[in-house]
């Protein structure tokens, strides 16, 4: 499926398809590091089945655009899982995956909108491409200035660049990141993790 995504030539219709099939793997592997506690149930035989039951306050975050075609693979594995949305301004130095240029500035919270009890939750953040991971870490302090605790973090992301989990991991080491592939780094001249997949949101959302 990676070969597939990462295809310059792959269609539209089949980078979405494979590119959903590897995002709801990378959910469902998230979900497992969910706190559970130990819940019996009477089955239609009459009998008891002593399985688990999963925390039930959770909420998925997607960092706009891209985290956006996270929120289908989220829904499939949550029923009516809020989710909630933000958008940060990529600093100069923090390129967007397909390696165009990034505005100069500071790095800002542009938007946000998030459930009004987060701070109670477990958070799944989304965001397919993590590449030096300045807006992750961004997004990950909007969360904790929100009271979320560090440890009921979870940052789901597709593919990974080793600097930007090193300082993702590095700044918030009770945090826990899951990607179903590490890359070999951020291009220093073009700012695009390598070998890569593109700009993931215009070849998702064909823009």
């Amino acid at each position: 499926m990676h070969t597939i995504v990462r295809d310059a030539a792959t269609s539209t219709n089949d980078f979405v398809f494979y590119a959903d099939r590897l995002l709801r793997l990378v959910v469902e592997a998230g979900l497992g590091f969910l706190p559970f506690e130990e819940k019996s149930v009477t089955t239609p035989t009459g009998a008891t089945y002593v399985g688990v039951d999963f925390a039930k306050k959770l909420c998925g975050v997607s960092v706009i655009r891209s985290g956006e075609s996270m929120e289908n693979a989220l829904r499939a594995c949550c029923k009516g899982i809020k989710i909630g949305k933000i958008l940060v301004h990529r600093a100069a130095g923090d390129r967007p995956a397909g390696g165009a240029a990034a505005r100069s500035g500071e790095q800002e919270l542009i938007y946000e909108k998030l459930p009004r009890d987060i701070a109670d939750r477990h958070v799944l953040l989304m965001d397919p491409i993590l590449g030096s991971g300045t807006s992750a870490s961004r997004a990950i302090r909007v969360l904790l200035d929100k009271g979320v605790d560090e440890g009921r973090i979870l940052f789901l992301t597709l593919i990974a660049a080793p600097e930007g989990i090193h300082r993702v991991c590095g700044a918030y080491p009770r945090l826990k990141l899951v990607t179903s592939e590490i890359d070999s780094g951020v291009d220093p001249g073009s700012g695009a993790v390598t070998p890569g997949i593109g700009e993931f949101g215009d070849r998702y959302f064909s823009t």
